[in-house]
């Protein structure tokens, strides 16, 4: 069978999303708001902009995104401070005109008094007094003494403490890095209320919701998020018709009479892949342990259970611990099957393949650790100005240290160089599978190839500049490539059961890969709507992260299909071996179609991005997909590879099955039961007062608020129970208690029967 428009239609897909995302993206970095010497109306240099970039530097040093939010992106217990000090500056403003003009505060004023202050102070903050020809701005006074007054607050929560925050005492103690903090909240919130030179939108496109300042929608928000809806049911439409018109094919049965694994020897460098599926187990049960303390800190903030933990633990480590262990693991299930397929498909074994792995997972163990070693001496501020390339960079998910960043990406490669020479025989032959094979060898190459986007920010870049880069590793490399890897392996683990026909596989994810990408790729830019990006990223944003959900239409089909390949037959009663590995894909399209879909689009229209960034509603979404969809995904690629290792054995399936239902139905409750409505009512406050004060201690420490929070601690134990029972399983699978006993007459009847029907067969 010819795949020839498949292979055209995906390279089109490529190549025009990548300049698309590429031209649009320099656009983006070109116009990011300057770095700007601030004086006052009378002349005195207040601070130099690159004094702004100290602070950025500060701010990365102590955890960056992992305390609060800047442009909303960050963690979710400490305010966001480009928002909270924008509503602090103009609270400032108000009361110290209205005490001008002799009232007691702006309270105080009448309607109309008030009025005429707000308009005064609309002018005040939007107006841009940015020259470019010197870079410099100009603000008055009443600023100027606007900035003094919170520079003192904000060095007194970070030095002292914040227990709504979560930030311990002594977070930062250092004067001079305090002033620069300062500065750069200062340069954060300007830009969010600051026009555009010859617009009236400021360079955050108006985000965050702010009424003092008159930060609304702009009018490419709303409607951009009109055509996103209508583009989504469109492409449905489209989709679901086309599906409808192509012509079935039966892609199974006859299934065969033994499992095709059965009888085969796992080649040495397959076998030295055991020990990547025990690290992912391991190293999944400390990424849980984080997530309990990171969840607590947001109800008790100075500690666990009265435990003055944050001494030790504060909460910029434990989330950072938190999200960079799910990646960790996630990737290495990944690339632990992608190593044992590898042989697998080719039938060939290369001369020290597994020296290679060897040599690959000292490396693997060596980032890991040295980087959460880092991590926490960065953070707590043990590494001096060596806290970028050792410590923490601060940015959420590439969290770890360029030192740390560079060995991974090295790694990569020699992964990469590994899975070459591992496919290279069956990449020269010229058989049936050779397009589902070139399409494995292109997902092999974007791997690290994405991966490296991590590396085109340096420590003193543009925050622009580097969330530009920062969301192509998440979005891109987590999200994008790694999911088209996934995909492919998972057909030829199914090819290979001979479940599947090569075929028919091969045509399906050619298809949705190119279905995928399309609305993926230039879809990274939902991201950026409101990170100092121009009109172009939200229209582009908006209609083709609409499109990323229109494959999903489908995934109700995947699981069915699924569900049918993990149901045995009387001739082929094998299949049952695998149908916990299954079952695993099926929660991996059940998750994708209500965490990558409903809850995706839930947030990913500019109208809704703009007043839900930031709050709960993310997290919503990221446990479901970034769990829900690949932590299955490289649960159900790890117990696959551990089945077909010992394919002859039986498991005792009690723990697996209890586990895998306490996993999902503990991820369930986490979201329904907290997360979602603790993200509802963050939305309802933004949208009714403002973003400040969903993500203000005000609003989140109210009795209500702590209720909800505490009402994640049932999904939160059912999931760390079945995480505990997959451990177990797991760990039996070493020492042989997750196997049954052999009952001998039995044996020996099912392999006279297995030689019957082999010789059948014949």
């Amino acid at each position: 069978m010819s795949y020839k428009r498949y292979w055209i239609a995906l390279a089109i897909v490529i190549l025009a999303s990548f300049a698309v995302l590429g031209g649009v993206g320099r656009k983006m970095i070109s116009q990011a708001p300057p770095l700007p010497d601030v004086y006052t109306a009378d002349g005195q240099l207040l601070f130099a902009g690159s004094s702004i970039t100290n602070g950025q530097g500060v701010w990365q040093s102590i955890g960056g995104q992992e305390i609060g939010t800047v442009w909303g992106h960050g963690a979710y217990v400490a305010p966001d401070w480009s928002a909270d000090w924008l509503h602090r500056e103009s609270e400032f403003l108000l009361n110290l005109w209205a005490q001008r003009d002799g009232a007691a505060n702006f309270a105080a004023l009448n309607p109309d008094q008030q009025a005429v202050l707000k308009a005064r102070l609309i002018r005040e903050e939007r107006t841009n007094t940015y020259d470019a020809a010197v870079n410099r701005v100009t603000i008055s006074k009443d600023r100027a003494a606007a900035f003094q007054h919170l520079a003192s607050y904000y060095a007194g929560i970070f030095a002292n403490g914040q227990k709504d925050y979560a930030i311990p005492p002594g977070a930062l103690t250092d004067t001079a890095k305090q002033q620069q903090l300062a500065e750069f909240f200062w340069w954060t919130a300007w830009a969010t209320s600051t026009d555009r030179p010859g617009s009236s939108v400021t360079y955050t496109n108006n985000w965050p919701h702010e009424p003092l300042v008159a930060n609304q929608p702009t009018t490419g928000a709303i409607l951009w998020s009109i055509v996103s809806f209508v583009c989504l049911l469109g492409g449905i439409g489209a989709l679901v018709w086309w599906y409808q018109s192509q012509e079935k094919i039966e892609v199974h049965g006859p299934y065969p009479a033994r499992d095709p694994f059965l009888g085969t020897t796992p080649t040495p460098s397959q076998r030295a892949t055991i020990k990547y599926f025990i690290v992912v187990v391991a190293l999944w049960a400390v990424q849980i342990l984080m997530g309990v303390l990171t969840a607590h800190y947001g109800v008790e903030g100075g500690g666990f259970y009265g435990i003055p933990l944050d001494k030790y633990l504060p909460y910029a480590i434990t989330r950072t611990w938190h999200l960079q262990l799910a990646i960790f693991w996630i990737a290495t299930s990944w690339l632990a099957t992608g190593l044992y397929v590898g042989p697998a498909v080719s039938g060939h074994e290369p001369k020290y393949q597994r020296l290679g792995v060897n040599v690959l997972f000292v490396a693997l163990v060596l980032v890991v650790g040295g980087s959460l070693a880092g991590e926490w001496f960065g953070i707590q501020q043990k590494l001096g100005n060596l806290w970028f390339w050792f410590g923490s960079q601060g940015y959420e998910y590439v969290d770890l240290g360029r030192f740390w960043q560079i060995l991974l990406f090295i790694g990569l490669v020699l992964w990469l160089v590994l899975m070459v020479r591992a496919l290279k025989p069956a990449l020269r032959r010229d058989s049936e599978d050779h397009s589902l094979l070139s399409l494995f060898l292109v997902s092999s190459i974007a791997i690290p190839m994405f991966y490296a986007a991590g590396l085109m920010y340096g420590q003193r870049s543009h925050l622009v500049t580097a969330e530009y880069w920062r969301w192509w590793v998440v979005h891109l490399w987590v999200e994008g490539f790694f999911e088209v890897f996934a995909t492919v392996v998972i057909a030829f683990l199914f090819t290979r059961l001979r479940l599947l026909e090569i075929c028919s596989a091969t045509r399906a994810v050619l298809f949705s890969t190119s279905i995928f990408l399309s609305g993926g790729i230039i879809g990274t830019f939902h991201h950026l709507y409101f990170a100092g990006s121009g009109a172009a990223v939200i229209a582009l944003g908006a209609v083709f992260s609409a499109l990323e959900v229109v494959p999903l239409t489908l995934i109700g089909y995947e699981a069915w299909e699924n569900l049918r390949l993990a149901r045995p037959t009387e001739k082929a009663p094998w299949i049952a071996n695998y149908k916990w590995p299954i079952y695993f894909f099926v929660a991996v399209a059940f998750w994708n179609m209500v965490g990558a879909g409903l809850f995706g689009f839930l947030i990913n229209p500019p109208i809704a991005l703009y007043y839900m960034q930031g709050l709960n509603l993310t997290p919503v979404h990221g446990h479901t997909a970034l769990f829900g969809v690949y932590g299955m995904l490289g649960l159900g690629l790890t117990l696959f590879c551990l089945r077909v290792l010992q394919p002859g054995r039986k498991w005792k399936e009690g723990a697996l099955k209890s586990s895998f239902w306490c996993l999902n139905f503990g991820l369930i409750f986490m979201v329904v039961l907290s997360m979602l409505p603790i993200g509802l009512m963050q939305a309802w406050a933004s949208i009714a007062q403002g973003t400040w004060y969903a993500r203000s201690a005000e609003f989140l420490q109210t009795p209500t608020m702590q209720t909800l929070r505490w009402m994640r601690v049932p999904g939160d134990i059912l999931f760390s129970i079945g995480a505990a029972l997959l451990g177990w399983f797991v760990l039996g699978l070493l020492t042989g208690h997750s196997y049954e006993k052999p009952d001998n007459g039995a044996s020996a009847k099912r392999k006279y029967d297995e030689r019957e029907a082999e010789l059948a067969a014949r």
